[in-house]
């Protein structure tokens, strides 16, 4: 596989990051699988590697500079994702995975079913109920205690160990649906708790596995660095009510990657 491919690959990756606040693993672990046939296990490893490094601090900073980010609660998800993501890999290693994939894509539809709201589109399609306007995206959100960000984080860091993406799959619906946080400030915080070298545990797990490949994680990370930026311009300038659309069509396409 090329440099100039895979550094595309971590770009592309990048903007779903930067978008969504994850960490770019869901774009990464297929493309390594597929366009270059590496086994998935060290395709989860290397995306691990790629994400564990800052590269989403461009988009950090645009979203601090647009004030939608909660540093507070960016700081006690992280610290949930570092205490669990060496289990995660361990789990990657020494259990079949098959049902918590299947679980995991279960639940990305149910999430991607809630922000898309279906039956009410179909409704207002037919006259029959419209939706109400989306109220507009306050910079101020909710306060929420440390340890429901905390437990979210650790949940998040199975996952990321487990399937090497970020973390953010996870974290932002979470934020959303039980924390009340509004769409923007959950995607801008979920980047924000992946800035750390929260996945350095994983990484070293799977590195002494043998199931990492560094050289293509380094040219990951540079594309990666690139991409976020872009991704997080586009979400500050877009509309609340079609971040929340693209973001259920994407975990659509989440739920699949995870089924299939």
């Amino acid at each position: 596989m090329s440099a100039a491919l895979v550094i595309a690959i971590g770009f592309l990756a990048g903007i779903f990051a930067g978008l969504f606040g994850i960490g770019g693993g869901i774009v990464i672990v297929p493309a390594l699988v597929l366009l270059a046939g590496f086994p998935l296990i060290k395709a989860t490893g290397t995306s691990l590697a790629a994400i564990m490094l800052p590269v989403g601090i461009l988009g950090v900073i645009a979203y601090y500079r647009a004030r939608i980010l909660d540093l507070r609660g960016a700081a006690f998800l992280a610290s949930g994702l570092l205490m669990s993501v060496a289990l995660g890999a361990w789990l990657a290693h020494a259990l079949p995975a098959e049902v918590v994939r299947k679980l995991y894509a279960i639940f990305c539809l149910y999430v991607s079913w809630t922000f898309i709201q279906p039956l009410e589109k179909l409704k207002r399609f037919k006259g029959e109920s419209p939706l109400p306007e989306p109220e507009p995206e306050s910079n101020n959100g909710p306060h929420p205690h440390f340890l429901a960000l905390i437990g979210i984080g650790l949940v998040a860091g199975v996952m990321a160990g487990m399937f090497g993406i970020g973390g953010g799959n996870i974290i932002v619906p979470f934020l959303v649906l039980f924390l009340k946080y509004p769409p923007k400030r959950a995607i801008a915080t979920s980047l924000a708790a992946l800035l750390p070298p929260i996945g350095l545990p994983g990484v070293i797990y799977y590195y002494k596995a043998g199931t990492l490949d560094v050289r293509i994680a380094v040219l990951l990370a540079a594309g990666l660095l690139l991409g976020t930026v872009f991704g997080a311009r586009i979400n500050i300038q877009m509309p609340t009510s079609r971040i929340k659309m693209l973001y259920g069509i994407f975990l659509i396409f989440v739920a699949a990657r995870f089924l299939f």
